[in-house]
């Protein structure tokens, strides 16, 4: 009988530890130079979105982060009450979020942070919070 019972609760940690690692593989690619973010999930493509990072004076940071906290109606203390719908924050008040200045997006145009189309701001917010924040990875090159 513990025989049995020692292979049922090894057989439950490996299901799940497997199921924590594949939720573990949301990346979000961002390029500064092409201006594009390439999501991923379980290492397949997912998606392709031109994007806006911080412009001239207002620079987006490189490196690679884990999704820290998620807003979906988030307005900017910082800048005037300004809008962040679907905001996914990564580095203290940087954040993946929506934008209405689409024309904009595919060349640098934000104070910083990685701006979407609403549409695909939307998804990755969904799959952020579905994924889990701390299973979610933002990582922006230069």
């Amino acid at each position: 009988m513990r025989t049995l019972f020692a292979t049922a609760v090894a057989f439950l940690l490996v299901l799940f530890q497997t199921e924590a690692a594949f939720s573990a593989n949301l990346v979000a690619q961002v390029s500064l130079s092409s201006q594009t973010m390439v999501v991923t999930q379980n290492g397949m493509v997912k998606y392709r979105w031109r994007v806006s990072t911080g412009r001239k004076g207002y620079g987006t940071p490189t490196g690679a982060w884990s999704a820290k906290w998620a807003s979906r109606n988030h307005r900017s203390r910082k800048y005037n009450m300004a809008p962040m719908p679907f905001a996914v924050f990564f580095k203290g008040g940087y954040a993946v979020h929506a934008t209405y200045e689409t024309k904009r997006l595919g060349r640098p145009a934000s104070h910083g942070c990685v701006r979407l189309h609403p549409d695909n701001a939307a998804t990755f917010f969904q799959m952020a919070n579905r994924n889990g924040l701390s299973n979610t990875k933002i990582v922006i090159t230069r």
